[in-house]
Parts: C-alpha cells; sequence; structure tokens
C-alpha cells in the first residue's frame, strides 16, 4: 500500500470520529442547557407558588422595621425566610442573614403590583433565586432560595452525558475505521491496478465489481477502459503488421527494379530494347500503389472528424462531386445517378473519399462498360440513403462479415490493385458521420452498398 493510501484511511477514519464527537457534544451541550432551563423554571414556579397571601397585613411589618421582631412574626405566612424592603432601599430582616438588596428590588417596593426574580447574592455569599414581590405600602417581600439541588443536578448530569459523549466518540472512531476500511477497498483494488498497468503495461487487468454505487461505477468505468485501449493497442499493433506486410511488396519490387537498373548502369551493358522503360513504369506505378495506400493509412489514423470541424454538408452535392471525379477514370463504365436534396453533419473531405471509394469499387469489380446506379433519398426514419450498385459478380455470403476490416481482400480480388483500406476507410467516415454502411448482394447479380446518414432535406434544420 503507498503513502498516500495509507493517509487516506486514518483522514476518513478522523473525519469520521470529529464529525460524530461534535455532533454528541453539541447534542449533549444543548440537553444540559435544557435541563438547566427547566430545573431554574422550577424553581422560579416554586417561588411564585409560596409568595405572601393577598391579604398580608403590612401594617406592623412597617411598623417594626429596623426592630429585630419574634422569629415567627414575619414569616409565619410565607414557606421559607423572607425579608422585607422599603421604598427607600431599607431592608427588614427577622434577626437573620438576608439577601443584598439591589435597585431591583427598591424599584418593586415603589410600584405597587410588580414582581421580579432573578439572581442574588446572601450576606454569607451564597448564590441564590430571589423573587421580589411589592406587597403594598411602599413595601415589597423578599423569597430566596439556593441553588445546592440544581447544582448538584445538572453535574450529575453533566458527568453522564459527559461518558456518553466520551463513548459515542469512541464507538464513532471505530465504526469510522471499519467503513473507512470497507468503504476504501475498492479504491484501494483501483489504485493497484492503475498501478500494475502504469509499471507492466498489461492492459488484461480486471477490477471485480460489486454493488451498484459510484465506485461500483468507477470501476466498470476502469475495466471499460482498459478493455478499449487493450483492443486499440491490439488494432494498432494488427495495422503496424499488416501496413508493414503491404509496404514489403512494392517497396521489394521497386528495389529489384531500381538494382536492375543501376547494374545496367554500372556494367555498361544495356538492357534489352523496351526492357528499361518497361522497369520505369513498373517503378511508377509501385510508386503510385505505395502512395496511395500511405494516403488510406493517414486517412485511417485521424482521430474522429481530425480532417475538418463537422459542418453542414450537402450529401448530393458531396456524390456528384465524386461521381465527377471516377468519371475521369472510370474506364468506360456508365452512371445512373438520382439524387434528391439532403444535408448531414460531416467533414466533407472524409465523406467525399468514402464515395469515391464505394464508386471506384463499383467500377473495379463491374464489367467493362457496365452501368452503375446511384440513389440518394430520404427515408422515413430521419436518415436519407445512398444506394450504389454494380452490375460485377458480387461479394460471396461468407465474405461480408469481413468486408470492412482493414486490409482484408477477399481471395477474388487479391489480384487486383489496391490496398484493402478503401472500405475500412468508407466505415470510418460514414461512422463519424452517425450513419452506418453495409454491402449485400444485388437481386439479379452485383453488390449493392447502403449508407444511411442521419440529416435534413433543408440545410435550416440541422
Amino acid at each position: 500500500m503507498s503513502g498516500a493510501r495509507r493517509a487516506l484511511r486514518p483522514r476518513l477514519t478522523a473525519v469520521i470520529a470529529v464529525t460524530v464527537a461534535v455532533a454528541i457534544a453539541a447534542a449533549a451541550l444543548g440537553c444540559w442547557f435544557i435541563v438547566q432551563g427547566q430545573l431554574m423554571r422550577q424553581v422560579d414556579a416554586s417561588l411564585r407558588h409560596s409568595g405572601p397571601p393577598k391579604d398580608l397585613d403590612t401594617a406592623p411589618i412597617v411598623e417594626t422595621c429596623g426592630r429585630p421582631p419574634p422569629p415567627d412574626e414575619w414569616s409565619r405566612d410565607f414557606a421559607r425566610p423572607v425579608q422585607f424592603v422599603k421604598a427607600d432601599g431599607t431592608p427588614c430582616r427577622a434577626g437573620r442573614a438576608g439577601v443584598r438588596v439591589t435597585e431591583v428590588d427598591t424599584e418593586v417596593a415603589r410600584t405597587p403590583g410588580s414582581l421580579v426574580i432573578r439572581d442574588g447574592v446572601t450576606e454569607d455569599g451564597e448564590s441564590v433565586r430571589v423573587m421580589t414581590r411589592n406587597v403594598g405600602a411602599g413595601l415589597a417581600v423578599s423569597e430566596w432560595r439556593g441553588y445546592g439541588d440544581v447544582t448538584d443536578t445538572l453535574r450529575v448530569i453533566a458527568i453522564l452525558l459527559a461518558g456518553v459523549a466520551t463513548l459515542g466518540v469512541a464507538v464513532a472512531a471505530t465504526a469510522g475505521t471499519v467503513i473507512a476500511r470497507t468503504t476504501l477497498r475498492p479504491v484501494e483494488n483501483l489504485t493497484a491496478a492503475a498501478e500494475h498497468i502504469a509499471q507492466t503495461e498489461d492492459l488484461r487487468v480486471r477490477i471485480p465489481v460489486e454493488g451498484e454505487d459510484e465506485i461500483a461505477r468507477l470501476s466498470r468505468s476502469f475495466n471499460a477502459m482498459t478493455a478499449a485501449l487493450a483492443a486499440a493497442r491490439e488494432r494498432q499493433q494488427r495495422l503496424i503488421a499488416d501496413a508493414g506486410h503491404e509496404l514489403r511488396t512494392p517497396l521489394t519490387s521497386m528495389r529489384t527494379n531500381v538494382d536492375l537498373l543501376l547494374r545496367s548502369a554500372a556494367t555498361g551493358r544495356e538492357l534489352a530494347p523496351g526492357a528499361g522503360h518497361r522497369l520505369l513504369v513498373n517503378v511508377k506505378a509501385q510508386l503510385a500503389e505505395l502512395s496511395d495506400l500511405v494516403g488510406d493509412l493517414l486517412q485511417l489514423s485521424r482521430p474522429v472528424r481530425a480532417a475538418g470541424a463537422a459542418e453542414v454538408v450537402g450529401l448530393h452535392d458531396v456524390v456528384e462531386a465524386a461521381l465527377g471525379r471516377v468519371r475521369l477514370r472510370g474506364g468506360g463504365s456508365r452512371f445512373e445517378a438520382d439524387l434528391r436534396e439532403w444535408y448531414v453533419h460531416a467533414d466533407e473531405a472524409s465523406l467525399e473519399r468514402a464515395v469515391v471509394n464505394l464508386l471506384d469499387n463499383a467500377v473495379k469489380f463491374g464489367p467493362p462498360g457496365g452501368t452503375i446506379t446511384v440513389r440518394l433519398a430520404p427515408t422515413d426514419a430521419g436518415t436519407a440513403e445512398l444506394v450504389v450498385r454494380d452490375q460485377g459478380p458480387g461479394i460471396p455470403e461468407e465474405d461480408l462479415p469481413h468486408v470492412f476490416e482493414r486490409f482484408w481482400r477477399s481471395p477474388a480480388a487479391r489480384g487486383m490493385p489496391g490496398s484493402g483500406l478503401g472500405l475500412a476507410i468508407v466505415a470510418q467516415a460514414v461512422r463519424d458521420a452517425g450513419g452506418t454502411v453495409e454491402l449485400a448482394g444485388a437481386p439479379g447479380g452485383g453488390t449493392l452498398a447502403r449508407v444511411r446518414l442521419p440529416g435534413s432535406a433543408t440545410p435550416g434544420r440541422l
């Protein structure tokens, strides 16, 4: 396992653990504040419940304020010890420690019917919850309750929540490790496969695919990519081997002819009358064959639409131009053409080359002076069909599956000029334009080539 992979799993585990820990801590803190608020509301409610009676007689309290009355005289109507506050802020206590008076308490004493609950501090320094209520005659009464019970309860709850949070983080870390290991296993397999391919260039490696998640889709895409690369490499190697074989024949023949000419010039012995001319004619023909072969190879080696950007092309114009070229070298063949307007998205040069190849094949395999029929018409499926028919011997059924393979030539055609790349170029050009092509035997003899291309009868609709 590489250093990058070793670092990814702990990072994923840490992210999961930290995320869960933050969530648990936030939940615990929220619970603590909720409980604290609820307990404080209960304290406030108990203070309200234990307040002075409505018919409290305040006259004796005002009269004796400042002198210590009997301990139970002021508190007999209250559940807890109390402290009275006069409008000038003077506290009246029943001989025991009270709470410290604030401006809030004085304001309540001055305001009839007012009530305030606040945090306060006793004379002994204890934090308490204080309720101060106006009882009339410029007098307020304060009751208080300590935080001891609330604090103890909150302390216990805090300890429990801390324990739960710690346990949750430990569980989250464990779960994160398991999840990271399970989740990253396909990624590790993918990385190992990529590293193996990088080191060995072995494109036969496949990754086991399980499930339908994103990792499974990535694994399928990786397998499809390596399969496509392996197929491309195989085609490249086959193309190189086939091209080397096809190039060897004209090169060997040219070398032999050139050697004969050089030997004749070196020895001073002239060749038989006409022999030198025939050798030069052969060399020229072999150069032309070699040039055609190189051109075909360059055409096939181009990526999709590399010869030019796709544009709106009139297929009928392309076929007409191809007919004009082939008529010049048709060898007496007659052409019957019926072309309807049809526009396609394609590279014009590649498409014209494909049509020329179909017409050249029709001329080559048809009888001298024979008729070649060319038809272009729209169909009901949003496509147009280009049909090229010759009057030749036709193609045997067993050869039809191979006609579009590179360098493939039927036994009957191996003695004729050509490289075996013409129909492969046709198939590539038609495929790049989004269409299909097929060859079949024609009724009554000959070969029927059908090219179907999507498009429109008017250029404005493309």
